[in-house]
């Protein structure tokens, strides 16, 4: 068989050392990358740490047997949605359909040939990857149709200041963040960053809705009042999101900050989001917000913070897919990572172009969200 280019990643349970070490070996020849657990237990701490594209497991198990490895995978929103194989050295009727009932993709008897196994393996991964280009055929034809972009082609002009972003969707599928700009008039501008749940192609919709929500309740908010306060636009979006059944039960993370360029202040409020990096000559320090998710509670408790900035200082807003990036070990990247990292770069350099670097160093470009980040430099 030829080698398999894309070096899909494979999670295989299995407690028989010696069938283990076969079906490792056939898979890893292959061109697939393995790694290998002896019970349920291990793999779904596995599959947390390196979400597989594919899982293959053993029936019967010491300490978590297959049937209750699967039922657990079931019930994580994200490692549900892997494709999954028992191996099994019964070929019963009833075990292969106690299987089916849990979802699987298919059954493999671990008599069979490598030729075999490795034909399935391929056969799914095949019709995964053609369904994954399909739904980015779907998507981007929806996005063109609409004219909607969630993400700015191009970064905000803004006197005395230097606001850039950087953003990578997952899979290069449009997905659940998006970030928007809205100047209120030649001091005060808004910068927004959001973050829907969920990685599925699907979340690109209610981005969509979410930016529309908050464009409408920022533009409510600066009608009603003189005092531009980001708190003031997360109740109002809150407000709208909590009430409407279409997408109040698709939870959101949102930074709000409201820059005012006469006086060099930034108002920031967030809900359920990472904290807000800055930078400046004394170091790096980060404020979190302690506002709910969106749609969450009828009283979200969203507060603000003012930072008074200085030139050469600058802020960061990210998503998750900063934080929960992860190495070719499944180790997490984390906040104290990228406030580490902050804490080195050189200011005289694009601290962007540095950021981007560092995650496809951190990752080797395989990344397992959207991406985003929006930089604020004060001049």
């Amino acid at each position: 068989m030829a080698e398999n280019k894309t070096a899909n990643r494979i999670l295989l349970v299995e407690d028989e050392f010696n069938i283990a070490k076969l079906f490792q070996y056939n898979l890893t020849k292959a061109g697939y990358e393995v790694t290998v657990g002896t019970n349920g237990r291990e793999g779904y701490e596995i599959a947390e740490k390196i979400m597989p594209d594919l899982i293959i497991s053993d029936v019967m198990m010491p300490e978590m047997d297959g049937y209750e490895f699967r039922k657990k995978l079931l019930t994580n929103v994200e490692l549900k949605k892997i494709p999954f194989i028992f191996l099994t050295a019964k070929g019963e009727e009833d075990d292969i359909l106690q299987g089916y009932d849990l979802e699987i993709e298919d059954y493999i008897i671990k008599t069979s040939s490598p030729k075999v196994v490795l034909a399935k393996v391929a056969a799914i991964l095949k019709t995964l990857e053609k369904e994954r280009s399909k739904v980015v055929d779907e998507v981007q034809k929806a996005a063109d149709t609409m004219g909607v972009r969630v993400v700015p082609d191009e970064f905000p002009k803004f006197e005395g200041f230097e606001i850039s972003h950087w953003h990578q969707p997952h899979k290069n599928v449009p997905g659940g963040d998006f970030i928007d700009y809205i100047k209120i008039d030649d001091d005060n501008l808004v910068v927004v960053l959001g973050d829907t749940m969920g990685k599925r192609w699907g979340a690109w919709y209610f981005a969509i809705a979410y930016a529309g929500y908050v464009r409408s309740a920022t533009r409510f908010v600066l009608e009603s009042t003189k005092e531009y306060k980001p708190s003031d636009v997360l109740h109002k979006v809150n407000e709208s999101v909590f009430k409407d059944e279409r997408i109040s039960e698709v939870f959101i993370t949102l930074s709000v900050i409201i820059i005012d360029r006469k006086n060099k202040i930034l108002k920031y409020s967030g809900a359920g989001d990472l904290p807000l990096f800055y930078k400046s000559s004394s170091g790096v320090q980060s404020f979190i917000s302690k506002g709910l998710l969106l749609g969450f509670s009828h009283s979200g408790e969203y507060e603000d913070h003012e930072l008074q900035l200085e030139s050469g200082n600058e802020l960061f807003l990210v998503t998750d897919g900063i934080t929960e990036a992860r190495n070719s070990a499944g180790e997490m990247y984390r906040e104290e990572g990228f406030i580490e990292f902050l804490s080195k770069v050189d200011t005289s350099e694009d601290t962007l172009e540095q950021i981007k670097k560092e995650l496809f160093d951190y990752t080797a470009g395989e990344f397992e969200d959207d991406v985003s980040v929006i930089k604020i430099k004060a001049l």
